[in-house]
């Protein structure tokens, strides 16, 4: 028997211990082990899901610790992605360990177990790789001495791909420090041609590429378009009791998946929220109630996605449609691997363009923002994300982002206490970002063919995936004529609009200024602070938000606050238990809808017999658009002010103050202004807004 033949039934029979008695490789998966155990070569796997990537490279780790290698090192960019391979390796006779943020206390040992060879298989995040202290002191050994580096979800390496992150792209580099010899593997079910040939290039020239067929046989596809959210509110929840076993209801914003799940729960149905937002212990009872069937469903953003794995699942319904048909179809892939038949349906939304829009407004930022932060570490030195803040104005997450961007591009360098500037030379790449965005702009034309298409509905995704097998699937709507019926009852749609119609967000309010201001540090001081407020609705959620966003989006027309709204918000005051009432309205003065929210402080005061004591007022002008805490502080604090006529009439109220505005968005406009009336003798300032934005 010659060496590859006693290695395939080495390999064989690793595979039934991992899977069962009558399992047997695939020859793909007997093509990526003998590569990677005989040959030490670099491997591509793509895959669909379930297809059995994870096998590849189990058995790949212990036929390679059987002749005396290192560890194995899989990177891995979620926990739950980290739990779930954790499980199957110890189902597979090999030990596993991780070093992630949510186990720092840990770290040490595990470092330990790996320096002493009782560690088989090490996972490890992508963002890990750039701690300073594992990228110094573990990395450099752990790379000499691995027996096998392994990429989960490969797709993310590519900015081409529909979930690049920029800590991946560090892999790069790692591939070019190992020592010769050591084998790579990368997989990922969601690679279209273009992203498939990107990660293989970054991997190396000599990359063995084994990519399949992407056919779903137990995925019944299928759209229903619904006129309105109550519409599709209702229908939901008089379907979600047809659908088989239990599964995943998607949606796009945080605020959604808290909206649906709450009106699901109500209408009697055992479902849970899930989002990036959600704490990790809830998270985790929420994975595991789902694995158990004792819930029906997990209402879900994208964060519960790559590397969930539940064979059973039988659904996954999209209320509202992701931006690309492979974003779309690596989720409903999590659906029917180990079921017969499972139902995917997409329930299409009239907002989902606008949330797509707010997704692309975070791509990587202009030329000139990116040079001030370049300009700010040659001068500053070692600075912190929150000191960059005071110089630069960009969200904390698109700051960090672009960081990391920089960081895989050789410009800046993550130290402790921060970034600094590393002198390389750096150009802005903007033909590359130009294209990537219109990479992203064409994946969004695609989904909206999707919809709209009469041919088959698998083969359209597949096509898309550049899945050159992709035939009818013969069980999608309309393959098989049976399109689902839009219809559904009067009262149930009627009852879904009663919750969607329902007012009222509480507003949390501010209690610490932000970081890496001069003069303003730690907690803002009791008698400056204002109270909890509240706002009418979140600009993200598929009730009133659907309402607000109309009414205040860029360009819309000013005008008196609708009555439909205006009654709306009497409704939220109606129902907050403040601890005193308020006696005075005030208005945060608007230079864009100036008419609106002084009508709405007006009638407010009208209604409530209240005192409208007028405006606050610019020193200079409103101070625009930030989208930072610090810049904003800084904005505000320059340019807000308080009328002396105000002051004397806020200190003659003797009471609390209702503070108006349209929108909240960092939440500082209002905590300066109440800081100002506190200031000026009001007991409490009670801040009431249109919308928050999420």
């Amino acid at each position: 028997m010659s060496e590859e033949q006693m290695l395939r039934e080495e390999a064989e029979e690793r595979l039934r211990a991992l899977a069962g008695e009558h399992a047997r490789l695939r020859e793909d998966q007997w093509a990526a082990i003998k590569a990677l155990v005989m040959d030490r070569r670099r491997v591509l796997v793509v895959q669909r899901t379930g297809w059995g990537k994870s096998a590849v490279y189990f058995i790949a780790t212990a036929l390679l610790r059987e002749l005396g290698e290192g560890p194995t090192v899989i990177v891995s960019p979620l926990l739950a992605l980290m739990r779930n391979q954790i499980a199957a390796a110890e189902r597979a006779g090999i030990h596993a360990v991780t070093v992630n943020s949510a186990n720092p206390e840990e770290w040490e040992q595990v470092y330990g177990q790996v320096a002493e060879g009782m560690v088989d298989v090490l996972l490890v995040s992508p963002e890990r790789l750039n701690n300073p202290e594992f990228r110094d002191q573990v990395l450099p050994e752990l790379a000499e001495s691995a027996g096998l580096v392994v990429v989960d979800e490969a797709h993310c390496i590519s900015d081409w791909g529909h979930d690049f992150r920029p800590d991946y792209r560090r892999l790069r580099t790692m591939f070019e420090e190992l020592p010769e010899g050591v084998p790579i593997l990368a997989t990922t079910a969601t690679a279209n041609a273009r992203v498939t040939h990107d990660v293989a290039e970054q991997m190396g020239e000599d990359t063995l590429v084994l990519r399949g067929a992407l056919e779903r046989e137990s995925l019944h596809l299928s759209v229903v378009r619904l006129r309105g959210a109550e519409q599709r509110l209702a229908w939901l929840a008089q379907t979600l009791h047809e659908l088989p076993g239990s599964g995943i209801v998607y949606t796009l914003t945080v605020a959604a998946a808290q909206e649906i799940a709450s009106y699901l729960r109500e209408q009697g149905h055992e479902v849970a929220a899930y989002s990036g937002q959600t704490e990790q212990a809830e998270r985790l009872a929420a994975e595991q109630a789902l694995l158990d069937n004792k819930i029906k469903a997990l209402v879900a953003t994208s964060a519960l996605g790559m590397g969930y794995d539940k064979p059973d699942l039988g659904f996954v319904v999209h209320v509202g449609a992701p931006q690309s048909p492979v974003a779309y179809y690596q989720q409903v892939g999590r659906a029917g691997r180990g079921v017969e038949r499972a139902e995917v349906i997409l329930l299409p939304g009239a907002e989902d363009r606008e949330i797509w829009a707010y997704f692309a407004s975070l791509a990587f930022p202009p030329e000139p923002v990116v040079r001030t932060v370049l300009t700010a570490l040659h001068e500053g030195g070692v600075l912190s994300t929150a000191a960059l803040e005071n110089r630069v104005d960009l969200s904390r997450n698109r700051l960090e982002t672009m960081l990391k961007v920089l960081d895989v591009d050789g410009a800046v360098r993550r130290v402790k206490g921060g970034w600094e500037a590393t002198g390389e030379e750096w150009s802005y790449d903007a033909d590359r970002y130009a294209r990537v965005a219109a990479e992203r702009e064409a994946e969004q034309r695609a989904m909206l063919d999707y919809l709209d298409t009469t041919g088959c509905r698998e083969e359209f995704l597949r096509r898309r995936l550049d899945d050159e097998t992709a035939t009818a699937c013969g069980r999608c709507d309309n393959c098989t004529g049976a399109h689902r019926s839009p219809e559904v009852e009067a009262r149930a749609v009627e009852r879904a609009a009663e919750s969607l119609r329902r007012p009222g967000v509480e507003i949390e309010a501010r209690r610490q200024w932000p970081t890496g201001l001069s003069d303003l540090r730690g907690r803002i001081k009791p008698e400056l602070g204002a109270e909890p407020g509240r706002a009418l609705g979140r600009l993200t959620d598929i009730g009133w938000g659907n309402r607000l966003r109309g009414l205040l989006a860029e360009g819309a027309p000013d005008g008196p606050i609708p009555d439909d709204v205006f009654a709306a918000v009497v409704s939220v005051l109606s129902s907050w238990e403040w601890e005193r009432r308020p006696v005075a309205v005030v208005a945060i003065p608007s230079a864009t809808r100036p008419q609106l929210v002084r009508s709405l402080a007006e009638r407010l005061a009208q209604v409530g017999r209240l005192s409208y004591l007028g405006d606050l007022g610019y020193r200079s002008g409103p101070p625009g658009r930030q989208f930072n805490s610090a810049q904003r502080v800084q904005a505000v604090r320059a340019t807000l002010a308080m009328p002396s006529a105000l002051s004397a009439a806020v200190a003659e109220a003797g009471g609390p103050v209702l503070l108006v505005d349209d929108r909240l968005d960092t939440g500082w406009t209002v905590t300066l202004a109440a800081a100002m009336l506190r200031h000026a003798g009001a007991p409490a300032v009670l801040p009431l807004t249109l919308a928050v934005t999420s």
